[in-house]
């Protein structure tokens, strides 16, 4: 993560999603949801398409050897960041339905540079030691907001993004144990939470999809408790 948190003192605290068992205590009042990103590398396996994830750590105390994608919070220098190319257009059109303009593109920023921290994979290229994003690369697929009655609460973006258009060796920060790609089926036969296998439901139904039926479908926010609404 960035030094614009440095309030973290574990790791994989801002990654969104997680079943309501292993959330604390509920808050006397509501908490307002962080804006974040996770990011849904994919390729075509052996035996059908496969995602990138990992389990958080075993010895953390919330969530541990949880699945989860590479993800977090949008950070205060993700919005004044610099990228190699801009998002697509239909891409910045589904995160300006719910975000500013500059926060639409900071949370392209902040996918990139989440998957960057914790896998050590580069979208874009880097510039010395600063990643440049390549934004082209992403699309989006659906929102999620953790339910009021939550200590941590986050305002998640799921995005998608090829896995040829990520280069570099896949060598976790510690964050992510066990990070590789993963078929549906296996994803599914882990612990996993159930923000994160309705999502991969909704990844599963994109991938079928034409590129035009893509661009025309109804885009998808889960709130309260999962429940599957219209994103207006």
């Amino acid at each position: 993560m960035t030094d614009d948190a440095p309030h973290r003192v574990s790791p994989t605290e801002d990654n969104p999603g997680g079943p309501a068992e292993s959330r604390p205590a509920a808050p006397s009042r509501s908490v307002t949801p962080k804006h974040a990103a996770s990011l849904i590398l994919w390729r075509e396996g052996p035996q059908g398409p496969e995602v990138l994830m990992g389990l958080r750590h075993a010895r953390h105390r919330f969530m541990p050897n949880v699945l989860v994608f590479p993800g977090g919070r949008v950070d205060r220098a993700d919005h004044r960041a610099p990228a190699m190319s801009e998002l697509p257009d239909f891409t910045r059109a589904c995160l300006e339905r719910q975000a500013p303009p500059s926060l639409a593109r900071a949370i392209g920023i902040a996918a990139a540079r989440e998957l960057h921290e914790e896998t050590g994979l580069v979208l874009g290229r880097m510039d010395g030691h600063r990643l440049l994003p390549d934004l082209a690369a992403i699309e989006y697929l659906c929102r999620a907001v953790t339910p009021p009655n939550r200590v941590a609460r986050f305002n998640a973006r799921f995005l998608i993004a090829p896995g040829e258009a990520a280069h570099g060796p896949l060598r976790g920060s510690g964050e992510l144990e066990e990070l590789r790609y993963f078929g549906f089926e296996e994803a599914f036969r882990h612990k996993i939470a159930s923000i994160t296998a309705k999502v991969l439901a909704e990844f599963r139904a994109w991938l079928a999809m034409t590129p035009a039926e893509r661009e025309t479908r109804e885009l998808i926010c889960f709130r309260g408790m999962d429940n599957r609404l219209s994103d207006r």
